[in-house]
C-alpha cells in the first residue's frame, strides 16, 4: 500500500487509478468509476489513452466522469506494436504522477493489456474487470484473445463476470481462488441506466424517432456493427454482400452505425453506399445506440458487449463470428453464430424475421450475465481488500 492510503492509526482514503481507452471500455467501466467516487474509502482517478478518441468523449459526457489524465496516443496509420509501446511509455507517466494503490483496467484491448503489463513492472496491484473470457484461440478475435490472457496473468484481482469464466481463469492459470470474485457484467449495469435516461426524458426518444423513423411507420430495423480485425478483406466484403441482400428483402431497414477504420468504411461504402433501406450512418453516441437496440428487431454484429446487452433488451443477437468467449449467451439462446458466410446471414436473418416463434423465446429469457449490480459487487471486492489493511 502506497503512503498515500497510509495515516496514523487508520486508512486514508485509497487511491485508485481507473483506464479506459475505447468507447466500449468507456462504457463498461463507467458504472465502477461512479461507484467509486460515490464511496467514501476510494479516490477514483481516470486515465483516458485516447483510443477512441472520437468516440469516447460522449460516454464520459453521459456519465458525467472527467479524465484527470489524458495520454492520446493514437497516430494515424499506427500498428499494434507501436500503439504498445507508446501506451506503456505514456502510462508509466501516469504511474510515476498517481501513485494509484491500484488500477483498474477492462476486458481486452491494447490500452488494458498496456496498462496492465506497466502496473506489473512496477508492482502495482491491478484489478480486471470482466476477466476471464476465453475462446481459446489467440488469433480469434484477435489481439482481444492475446490481450485478456496476459491482463488475467498480471491481475491479483480477478472480477469475473460469470461461473463459467471463472472457471477459465482457474483452468488457464493457477490463480488464488480467494482473488477471484464472479460480479456479473458491469455492461448490464450501463445499460440499465441509459435506459432510466431515456425512460426519464422522453423528449431525448422522441428526437430520435424524428431522426429514424417511428417503428410502427416504418420497415423493422435490423442493426447492424462490424469492426474485427479478423474480418478485414474477404471478411467485410461478404458481409456487405449479405447486407445488400437484406435491404433487397423490401420489408426492412437495415441501419449500419460505421466503424471509424478506414478498412472497415473502404468496402463498405462502396459496397452499400447506393441502397435506399440500407442506411449506412456515422457512429452514433451509446445514448442513441442504446435507443436504436431497444427499436431493433434483431441485431446483427461482431461485437462482444452486444451479446451482453441485447439479452436485457430482449432481442435476438446473431454473430458474424465463427466463436465467441462469451458462450453464456450460446447456452441460453440469447445468440447465435452465423460467421461472415452470406447465404447463412440471410438465412439466419430470414428465419428470425419471419417465425416470431424466435423472437418471442429470446424476449424471454433471462439475461446470463447479470443483474446492473455487477460495480457493486466489485466495490465491495475492493472494501473487503480494504478492511483486511491494518496500519498502526
Amino acid at each position: 500500500m502506497s503512503e498515500s492510503a497510509r495515516g496514523s492509526g487508520h486508512l486514508q482514503k485509497s487511491r485508485i487509478v481507473c483506464v479506459v481507452g475505447t468507447r466500449p471500455e468507456a462504457i463498461k467501466m463507467a458504472p465502477v468509476i461512479r461507484a467509486i467516487q460515490a464511496s467514501a474509502e476510494f479516490e477514483a482517478l481516470v486515465c483516458s489513452t485516447g483510443q477512441h478518441r472520437e468516440m469516447l468523449d460522449s460516454v464520459l459526457s453521459l456519465f458525467s466522469i472527467s479524465v484527470d489524465y489524458e495520454l492520446s496516443v493514437m497516430r494515424p496509420g499506427a500498428d499494434l506494436n507501436s500503439l504498445f509501446s507508446r501506451l506503456i511509455d505514456s502510462f508509466g507517466g501516469v504511474l510515476t504522477e498517481a501513485k494509484p494503490d491500484r488500477v483498474l483496467v477492462h476486458g481486452d484491448t491494447t490500452t488494458a493489456a498496456a496498462a496492465a503489463v506497466a502496473c506489473f513492472h512496477r508492482g502495482i496491484p491491478v484489478g480486471h474487470v470482466e476477466a476471464g473470457l476465453r475462446t481459446w484461440d489467440r488469433t480469434q478475435p484477435f489481439p482481444e484473445e492475446f490481450n485478456r490472457r496476459v491482463i488475467d496473468l498480471t491481475a491479483d484481482h480477478l472480477y469475473a463476470p460469470t461461473e463459467a469464466a471463472r472457471a477459465n481463469i482457474e483452468k488457464d492459470m493457477r490463480r488464488d481462488p480467494h482473488k477471484i470474485f464472479v460480479t456479473g457484467n458491469t455492461v448490464v449495469d450501463a445499460l440499465l441506466q441509459t435506459c432510466e435516461i431515456l425512460d426519464a426524458d422522453p423528449a431525448l426518444s422522441a428526437g430520435f424517432d424524428a431522426r429514424f423513423g417511428r417503428a410502427e411507420d416504418a420497415r423493422r430495423m435490423v442493426l447492424v456493427t462490424a469492426h474485427r480485425r479478423e474480418s478485414f478483406g474477404q471478411g467485410f466484403r461478404d458481409i456487405c454482400a449479405a447486407l445488400r441482400r437484406l435491404g433487397e428483402r423490401g420489408d426492412v431497414e437495415v441501419i449500419y452505425p460505421v466503424h471509424l477504420n478506414p478498412q472497415v468504411r473502404g468496402p463498405v461504402f462502396q459496397l452499400l453506399g447506393n441502397l435506399e433501406t440500407v442506411r449506412l450512418i456515422e457512429p452514433v453516441d451509446y445514448l442513441e445506440f442504446v435507443y436504436l437496440m431497444r427499436r431493433a428487431a434483431l441485431i446483427l454484429t461482431d461485437s462482444g458487449g452486444i451479446q451482453e446487452e441485447a439479452p436485457s433488451l430482449g432481442k435476438p443477437v446473431l454473430v458474424m463470428r465463427d466463436v465467441t468467449e462469451r458462450p453464456e449467451a450460446l447456452a441460453a439462446g440469447t445468440v447465435k453464430l452465423v460467421g461472415t458466410d452470406p447465404d447463412r446471414i440471410v438465412r439466419e436473418v430470414g428465419r428470425h424475421l419471419d417465425e416470431p416463434a424466435l423472437a418471442a423465446a429470446a424476449a424471454s429469457i433471462q439475461n446470463p450475465y447479470g443483474d446492473g449490480r455487477a460495480a457493486e459487487r466489485i466495490l465491495a471486492a475492493l472494501c473487503g481488500e480494504r478492511a483486511s489493511l491494518v496500519t498502526v
